[in-house]
């Protein structure tokens, strides 16, 4: 197996062998896995975004052929490039044509600015970013140039621009920093051969929710991300008949892969895109009927603003038959509104970029899923729950979560110092989380580790 990439942390090997062994890991790579999905669901609708819709063989074509233009402008394996963008099928063709060619996509929220952008520069060395020119009134191109000149790593500049929208830099361009600026559209090249990677290789890096100050970064093989955004796509039931609404950005761990887009293209269902980091519940509620979307994923906030809001939009939403909720414990009283409102279930959710997931199931007792965030997706999920001493305490009493697993990476990327402290020395990942144990095993979360 290839070294992995310096910086990160690998598994020792008796956990890699454990995980394959298992069928967890499978050694296929997430851009290879969409050549397989494009071949067994090609004229499938793949995405949909307003008006547009993309179908299987297409976005598989278009990554290819994004590929080779990333390829032609001077990307090459193992490069890191900042992706940020909203929800548009041009996230998800960029995301896949980067890990096509071997580049390392850093997924990053589009309303993070240059403190956040050069940070993530800064550490993972990037050689190039995808991102809107202008986005919300916010000039992301003018960002990158002001980021390409202060520093020796940024020098080509991928811009989106959306109907009407336009920046300085459009077109083929250099500035006096030696920083090349291409149009995202101009990539369309006819493909090529590309690089060989292996699945045990990082496929992308995710940014930490962790309250840390400057993000730190998560690397994710291709080997953990497939199998966990397969299992979840297994515990929710998802087919090819699911369409999946990403309301949540598309770089959340949540919306990419906890089944999320990757886990919906994966049994051939769709992805409807909303294009927003806060999506007026109005717009996702006529997608909801529009499309007639079964599963989504938002926080509790959203939920309680798409209750609010369905009296007056009117929406029919009897085509929802499962709604995710995350990112905080969901009030009961959210929850019961939710199956007596939208008639389905919330299936409540912990996770993290760093790995650790747990769900509640869909066949659990309703005060399971009104008052737990589930049990561990995988079988192989190690939980710990420890007290300040470090040591495990009994089930009902509360104490920080520890995980590790075969979606828990071993460390962040480049950062030796905090990963002494959030990794313990036989490879558990201390979340900062409270939480306790039920009786069924299911983990209630109680907010965060104090100090």
């Amino acid at each position: 197996m290839a070294p992995m990439l310096a910086g990160c942390t690998p598994w020792p090997e008796e956990f890699v062998d454990r995980y394959w062994a298992a069928g967890h890991w499978r050694g296929n790579t997430l851009d290879n896995l969409l050549r397989g999905w494009a071949l067994e669901y090609g004229p499938r609708t793949a995405l949909v975004h307003g008006g547009t819709r993309v179908t299987y063989a297409n976005l598989n074509r278009r990554v290819d052929r994004t590929a080779a233009g990333f390829r032609l402008r001077g990307l090459r394996p193992g490069q890191r490039v900042v992706v940020q963008l909203p929800n548009v099928p041009e996230f998800v063709t960029t995301v896949f044509a980067l890990m096509r060619i071997g580049a390392l996509p850093v997924l990053c929220p589009v309303s993070h600015r240059a403190a956040e952008v050069s940070h993530i520069v800064r550490v993972t060395e990037a050689v190039g970013y995808v991102g809107p020119s202008v986005y919300r009134g916010f000039d992301h191109t003018a960002m990158a140039a002001d980021i390409a000149a202060r520093g020796p790593f940024l020098r080509r500049v991928f811009t989106f621009e959306a109907p009407g929208e336009s920046s300085p830099y459009g077109g083929f361009s250099t500035d006096p920093a030696g920083c090349h600026y291409f149009p995202l559209g101009s990539l369309d090249s006819p493909p090529g051969p590309t690089p060989a990677h292996g699945a045990g290789q990082v496929a992308l890096f995710l940014l930490s929710g962790a309250a840390t100050g400057a993000p730190l970064l998560v690397p994710r093989t291709h080997n953990d991300y497939a199998y966990q955004a397969r299992a979840a796509a297994e515990l929710v039931s998802l087919t090819e008949n699911d369409v999946y609404l990403a309301a949540l950005p598309g770089s959340s761990h949540l919306a990419f892969g906890c089944p999320g887009i990757v886990g919906t293209l994966s049994v051939g269902g769709t992805v409807v895109l909303v294009e927003d980091e806060d999506p007026d519940p109005a717009a996702c509620l006529a997608a909801i009927e529009r499309e007639r979307v079964t599963i989504t994923s938002v926080t509790p906030g959203t939920a309680r603003l798409w209750l609010d809001a369905l009296p007056a939009a009117g929406a029919d939403m009897s085509g929802l038959r499962l709604v995710q909720v995350g990112g905080a414990p969901l009030p009961r009283s959210t929850a019961e509104r939710m199956g007596t409102e939208w008639g389905c279930r919330p299936q409540q959710f912990f996770g993290m970029a760093e790995g650790p997931l747990a769900l509640t199931r869909p066949g659990d007792p309703d005060e399971t899923v009104l008052t737990t965030q589930g049990r561990p997706l995988s079988p192989d999920d190690e939980i710990r729950i420890v007290g300040a001493d470090g040591e495990d305490v009994p089930d009902g009493e509360p104490g920080e979560l520890l995980a590790r697993g075969p979606y828990t990476p071993r460390g962040y990327y480049r950062a030796p110092e905090h990963n002494a402290r959030a990794f313990t020395a036989d490879g558990y990942f201390r979340t900062g989380e409270l939480a306790r144990r039920a009786a069924d095993g299911s983990l209630v979360m109680a907010g965060r580790v104090e100090g």
